[in-house]
């Protein structure tokens, strides 16, 4: 029996060229040392980038593992930030640091939004499973699952006054959910569409919703107890009412519902764009309002205060307020390209900071003062440098295995490998094929039009265009004794070229490299790949009628036709000792044959869609293949063996180059991505959780999920408890024995694993593994442990009960020494008022602006009349 075959295992190590995936949102952080609006974040596919808007420059990266990040949510103290995953998973971040250390899976499809509460003790996530879990930061833990959503959730509101939810979501409907209780006490059925968004206005008395068309919804909240409380009649924030002939829309029943709050359209806001509303936020205290659609256009409102409605009676007239008076056009933001996701600040001076994300992996931000008249906005920054505008669509290194090409449809830029940094970034043609001249100081693009560019890397300068074939030029490979190349192109033409000096025209002296044709081989179909075998005596030609021509090289004669594949071969190379050409297709199969008779090897279904890219890795009889299925995988081309599978990219695939070493792989995806070298990490299987009999689903279910992790963790316990057991048995036995022989007995022999421990006892030791669960995954392990363990941990937490009952009495005293001391300094303060004739600074301040608001009040209620 032979030895195994031992194989390189290619790993995970940096992801670049991306600015800002298009799943998640855009949002403003806080890091220390820097002011607001300095600072953006962004996901970048399973990673989140911090970037310094100013310096254009990446400050702090918060690592993801696997899945793609879809939303972001910073916490209102500005040190952490929440980060939904396409698995439904959240993530806490420090801001500080960058770790991670409270994690929440309770989903089980991506996170669609987040809300933390005032005090970032709650957050509130929303999934595309249509369900709304609240989870409890301190602790921890989840505290419930809101269900009643047919689609997925699109937005989420909190009333912090009220402790109530309002949810949105693709299914037409805003439901009102009251945290107290857990269930929904009032349905909004008066869209039509999908609702995209929705924010809270005036002191939460007004709530603001987009669909799917150009209006934008507007309904007045009255609070049903503190309309009682105030004495005010029902009918006068009817008559606040625009549109009484749409009541059909307003979606309300006089219902048990009405008891805690009414909701009543009052009117709508027209945008712009007729499209449906992608974005709709406001600042933190809601002064600003900025929408956009699918375009390129960022409109802005102004929210106007209502200082002027007092408390006081005042003539009927006062008391109408025309929504086109409270929420006013302020102006609109033209972007470079459309608009993905927004965000706004407003500085207390009134000037609007905004940060947009667009959907050609760039970041814009931009200005807008607010108190003039006419605002316009203006472009602070443009983060563009770092990442390509379209997608990556060939690739290629360097012979000495620091530079790395990626060419897109607009620019070329070189990398440098080991540091991540661009060299150079130089405008191009649509670029579908690349390669550095020997030598590292050219390149050469073969381009979408049909040109072959030659730039020059230490100048950056674009050396010459040549008109090379009629069609798109497909595929160039360089000849190996690195006098020329050849191109295979759409005009049914493969054409060979040398590389010449000629004297440059502007300067007269120096000499610059070109390309002169020299041969043509007129073939019958489109041709879609070009090979040289490194011995250079043969050329092999994929063409468009499935087929793969090989001709000599020196007369251009045919030699073999390879005939095999069901659909046209995209992508082929030759390895190093001219023994074996490897093919992939579109029909998702890569065929391994021999060079010297043409006989196919092996036959093997490679990818679940099209193999878009093949190459030898140096000097071996591996190969890697790149498919539309957003996989990278390698071969043994001797054994035929699925050698490893590389799944860090989220699109498709479009190309790879592989280091004249060996040593690295690059590959570019539609995700915007490139990735150096990739990451093996085996799948988790998916699947629903097993239904308990007798349990019925209703609106709130417990928020956690079981996973691998809760489910090893209950394992733990379950051998914890079973040591428990055991050892507490023998102590049993012993203190028996004792008694029996009325004397005392040697001490038994401890377990290793207590003595481990530190010689601790059996039941410190299960409370010691439950200790190492996290908070968050500790309830549903508990949840999943069999019966016969519960009676054992119940006698076990005996301790944590009394703890419970210790701790809420010395909260409690706690709380009323904090209530006397209140009080106290409330008595003093008044003592010290009444002798001294004076008030302090902050009561003083608010009696001032209630004489100022009364005063506004009666001056309007006097222009009204008049």
């Amino acid at each position: 029996m032979g030895l195994t075959k031992q194989y390189l295992r290619y790993v995970a190590s940096a992801v670049f060229g991306v600015i800002g995936s298009q799943k998640a949102n855009i949002a403003f952080v806080t890091l220390r040392g820097g002011g607001k609006g300095q600072y953006v974040a962004v996901g970048a596919c399973e990673h989140v980038f911090i970037w310094d808007v100013r310096k254009a420059e990446k400050v702090l990266i918060l690592e993801g593992k696997k899945h793609e990040v879809t939303y972001l949510c910073p916490s209102p103290d500005g040190i952490h930030i929440a980060v939904g995953y396409e698995d439904g998973s959240v993530r806490i971040f420090s801001l500080l640091n960058g770790e991670s250390n409270i994690s929440f899976s309770g989903h089980k499809s991506a996170v669609s939004v987040m809300r933390y509460d005032a005090l970032g003790a709650r957050l509130v996530t929303g999934s595309k499973d249509t369900d709304v879990i609240v989870w409890d930061i301190i602790n921890e833990c989840g505290l419930y699952r809101l269900k009643g959503h047919k689609d997925a959730i699109t937005q989420i509101l909190l009333l912090e006054s009220k402790n109530l939810l309002i949810t949105s979501s693709k299914d037409s409907f805003v439901k009102w959910w009251d945290l107290d209780t857990q269930h929904c006490f009032k349905t909004m059925v008066g869209h039509h569409t999908e609702v995209w968004g929705m924010v809270l206005l005036n002191q939460e008395s007004r709530l603001l919703t987009g669909s799917a068309d150009s209006e934008l919804r507007a309904w007045d909240i009255q609070y049903i107890e503190e309309g009682k409380e105030a004495g005010e009649p029902q009918e006068k924030k009817v008559r606040t009412l625009l549109e009484s002939e749409e009541e059909d829309e307003e979606g309300l029943d006089d219902e048990p519902e009405e008891r805690i709050l009414s909701c009543k359209k009052a009117g709508s806001v027209l945008r712009e764009a007729r499209d449906r509303v992608v974005s709709l936020v406001t600042d933190a205290k809601a002064k600003v309002l900025a929408c956009h659609g699918l375009d390129t256009t960022l409109e802005v409102f102004i929210v106007l205060s209502e200082e002027e409605e007092g408390e006081e009676d005042v003539p009927e007239p006062v008391v109408e307020r025309k929504l086109s008076d409270e929420i006013q056009k302020l102006a609109n933001i033209k972007a470079s390209s459309k608009i993905r996701s927004v965000d706004c600040l407003l500085a207390p001076n009134g000037e609007m900071k905004v940060a947009l994300l667009l959907q050609n992996n760039t970041v814009e931000t931009y200005t807008l003062k607010t108190t003039e008249k006419n605002p316009t906005g203006t472009k602070t920054s443009r983060l563009t440098l770092s990442g390509h505008r379209t997608d990556v669509r060939t690739l290629a290194f360097s012979s000495d295995n620091i530079a790395v090409l990626s060419a897109s449809g607009e620019t070329v830029k070189v990398w440098n490998r080991s540091t991540l940094q661009v060299i150079r970034t130089m405008g191009c043609e649509y670029a579908l094929c690349s390669l550095f001249v020997p030598g590292d100081r050219q390149i050469i693009l073969g381009t979408k039009s049909g040109k072959i560019q030659i730039f020059d890397l230490a100048s950056g300068s674009l050396l010459e265009t040549t008109d090379a074939h009629d069609g798109a030029l497909w595929s160039m490979c360089l000849s190996p004794d690195q006098r020329g190349i050849v191109t295979g192109g759409a005009d049914k033409t493969v054409k060979f070229w040398d590389f010449e000096l000629i004297k440059d025209q502007d300067s007269g002296k120096t000499k610059r490299l070109t390309v002169k044709h020299t041969r043509t081989l007129q073939l019958d179909e489109d041709v879609l790949c070009v090979r040289y075998s490194p011995d250079q005596r043969l050329l092999a030609v994929s063409l468009l009628d499935c087929t793969v021509k090989i001709f000599y090289t020196d007369t251009l004669k045919f030699f073999l036709s390879l005939y095999g594949h069901k659909l046209p071969v995209l992508c082929l190379d030759i390895s190093h000792d001219s023994a074996l050409i490897a093919t992939g297709s579109a029909d998702r199969n890569v065929k391994i044959w021999g060079l010297d008779f043409g006989d196919c090897h092996r036959s093997m279904f490679a990818h679940d869609d099209s193999v878009m890219f093949l190459q030898f890795v140096p000097k071996t009889h591996l190969f890697f293949t790149a498919g539309k299925d957003r996989k990278i995988k390698q071969w043994d081309a001797d054994k035929f063996e699925h050698i490893q599978t590389l799944e860090g990219h989220h699109r498709e695939v479009w190309c790879l180059a592989i280091s004249p070493n060996g040593d690295h792989i690059v590959s570019s995806s539609h995700d915007k991505t490139l990735r150096l070298e990739a990451e093996f990490e085996e799948s988790l299987a998916k699947g629903d959780e097993p239904v308990v009999p007798g349990e019925t689903k209703g609106e709130a279910e417990p928020a956690g999920k079981k996973t691998i992790e809760t489910v090893k963790a209950a394992e733990r316990i379950m051998e914890a408890v079973e040591l428990y057991r055991e050892e507490t048995e023998k102590l049993e036995e012993h203190k028996a024995a004792c008694k029996a022989a009325g004397k005392e007995l040697p001490p038994l022999k401890m377990n290793p694993i207590l003595v481990a421990f530190g010689n601790v006892s059996p039941s410190q030791y299960v409370l010691e593994v439950i200790k190492k669960v996290r908070s968050s995954e500790l309830e549903v392990s508990l949840l999943v442990l069999p019966f016969p363990y519960v009676p054992d941990l119940l006698k076990l937490f005996s301790v944590i009960d009394e703890l419970r009952t210790n701790t809420i009495s010395k909260v409690r005293e706690i709380r009323d020494v904090l209530g006397f001391n209140s009080a106290g300094l409330q008595f003093l303060q008044r003592e010290i008022e009444n002798k001294e004739d004076v008030m302090f600074f902050a009561d003083a301040t608010d009696r001032f602006k209630e004489k100022n608001r009364k005063r506004k009040k009666r001056e309007r209620a006097v222009l009204t009349i008049t």
